[in-house]
């Protein structure tokens, strides 16, 4: 008679749930120091502006405050960028992380550019109480809300995927519907950090000029946010087999702006939002030659049925 040797066996290891929920923590960290750059490009923008007041304003220490302003907003499109990605490939992305990211931008790529932009160049050399120095005032503040209202209208179409015409459920992760609003805000940055001098510091009539220049490049900028241009997003970069020449190339571009800040980023935020335009110009004329060159076919050749 042969006895049943039960071999008492291990329970299953449990789930690491406190690294899991470790994860889920990071993008929430880099959306912080977000947040936390935004406030400080506001606060030293307004320090800036406190250097311009008086009869004798401080140009140089202004331009010191400015700088850091705009170096804080290229820090937090960075932080922006890394977030997301993260998130993705941790594949620890909330509902909550996605509307924190939102309010994240709306602070530091909608508001903390729209008051750099004032302060550093219309709001400090055109005369208050103006006509054109209340423009400047709706100019800034329609910049922010259509930041504000690029972002809802980009939730609204994460969470309602478009149908495509076989009726499948697919979402478009190639290109954004406007102008994102970290490179809006980042141009702004862009141009402060490659001259951080104060408009008010070239002249009256001069500043007046470039003050109207601004005012102009701000408008297009809003108007851009909400317009229904594609922009590339840039978000299969790096997930196929050339994902090393990515790298490569992202420590290349990263070597760069440590060397020469104030002309690479100018020109990558120019480059990629000509690039969108470029794009939209090209794919209109090309689906005109395709509208004008279309031979419609014959009915009577088709044949009905399965």
């Amino acid at each position: 008679m042969s006895t049943a040797v039960q071999v008492e066996q291990d329970p299953p290891h449990p789930p690491r749930r406190g690294l899991r929920k470790g994860l889920y923590l990071i993008p929430s960290v880099f959306t912080a120091a977000n947040i936390g750059m935004g406030f400080f490009a506001v606060m030293s923008s307004l320090r800036a502006f406190q250097f311009l007041a008086g009869p004798t304003p401080n140009i140089e220490a202004a331009a010191v405050r400015f700088d850091h302003a705009a170096i804080a907003i290229g820090f937090a499109v960075l932080f922006d960028m890394l977030d997301g990605r993260i998130a993705r490939m941790t594949k620890t992305t909330t509902e909550i992380g996605i509307q924190l990211d939102s309010i994240a931008d709306v602070v530091t790529f909608g508001l903390a550019p729209a008051v750099l932009a004032y302060v550093w160049g219309y709001g400090a050399s055109l005369t208050e109480g103006t006509n054109l120095h209340q423009l400047s005032w709706f100019i800034s503040f329609m910049y922010l809300m259509c930041g504000a209202f690029r972002l809802a209208r980009f939730n609204v179409q994460a969470s309602r995927p478009r149908i495509v015409a076989a009726g499948t459920i697919k979402v478009d992760k190639k290109s954004f519907v406007g102008l994102p609003i970290p490179v809006a805000g980042g141009l702004i940055a862009a141009i402060v950090h490659f001259v951080p001098t104060p408009l008010i510091g070239y002249g009256p009539d001069k500043a007046r000029i470039y003050s109207g220049l601004l005012m102009l490049l701000v408008g297009l900028l809003s108007l851009m946010m909400v317009s229904t241009l594609r922009f590339s997003s840039f978000k299969t970069v790096g997930t196929g087999s050339r994902s090393m020449r990515t790298i490569i190339l992202v420590l290349a571009i990263g070597g760069l702006i440590v060397l020469y800040s104030q002309y690479v980023l100018l020109g990558l935020v120019l480059a990629y939002i000509f690039h969108g335009l470029i794009t939209r110009v090209f794919s209109v004329f090309w689906r005109k030659s395709e509208t004008d060159g279309t031979i419609e076919p014959n009915p009577a050749s088709h044949t009905t049925g399965h």
